[in-house]
């Protein structure tokens, strides 16, 4: 039945044409605003709240946690390097996985940069797409998630049932024996979100008070990146680009 629904969901008709940021077409403008308004109460009450307790945790425990969260999502990068004939960064991610997951236990530390192995670009499903030649589609907001696009969306899915760490966590049994247990795949998740919002917190309270629309502000800098993802424009110093202001404004 998976594997049904992923076929279904990758043949969905994409616009084949190469669509750029500016020229990406909202056709449900006053649901995506309604549903951008949930996000961003959901966010103040909820996100931003543990996200601030988050950063009381020393400044070592929380780098740790995010060396540890890049190794993982090396499980789906590296395939997705391959698909976009990325060999040579594919290579240096499999051994920066390799050195940081035995050196250091969970990868908490991160050896392989100290030793001159650099951090290669973060490659996901939406961007191989995006190099195979679909288009984003209508821009879309989605609860709890934030903005997207039905290529975008396409590349979610593919992204969980296409990642490794989906398949020994909370994947079937049969795929290799025994997984560790659904809940270390969505506490990983969780723990993922967390991070990511508690090094965004100054950068949307500035983007709050500066823009007089927050949700063009929000779309525009959301498909801005995802364009320079997909061109592989700066390579991330962290896993959300670190140094890359516009990102670190959205979630």
């Amino acid at each position: 039945m998976k594997k049904t629904f992923l076929v279904i969901a990758f043949l969905t008709v994409f616009n084949s044409k190469t669509i750029y940021a500016a020229d990406i077409p909202d056709c449900n403008e006053s649901i995506n605003r309604a549903v951008f308004s949930f996000n961003m109460t959901v966010d103040k009450y909820f996100f931003k709240p543990i996200a601030e307790v988050y950063n009381v945790l020393p400044v070592e425990i929380r780098s740790g946690i995010n060396n540890a969260l890049l190794n993982i999502d090396s499980t789906i990068s590296v395939p997705n390097q391959i698909l976009q004939g990325n060999f040579g960064e594919a290579a240096t991610s499999v051994l920066r996985f390799t050195i940081n997951s035995t050196v250091v236990i969970l990868g908490l530390f991160d050896p392989a940069t100290a030793i001159g192995i650099e951090k290669t670009n973060r490659e996901d499903f939406g961007q191989t797409l995006a190099v195979w030649g679909f288009g984003h589609g209508c821009y879309a907001v989605v609860p709890f998630i934030g903005p997207s696009s039905p290529r975008e969306a396409v590349g979610r899915l593919l992204g969980v049932y296409g990642d490794y760490f989906y398949h020994i966590t909370a994947g079937d049994k049969t795929f290799m024996g025994e997984n560790l247990g659904e809940q270390v795949y969505w506490v990983t998740e969780g723990i993922e979100v967390v991070d990511f919002r508690s090094q965004n917190i100054k950068a949307s309270e500035n983007l709050e008070k500066n823009s007089l629309d927050l949700y063009s502000a929000y779309k525009s800098l959301y498909l801005q990146r995802r364009e320079n993802l997909v061109k592989n424009v700066k390579k991330s110093e962290s896993q959300y680009g670190a140094g890359e202001d516009e990102w670190k404004k959205i979630k």
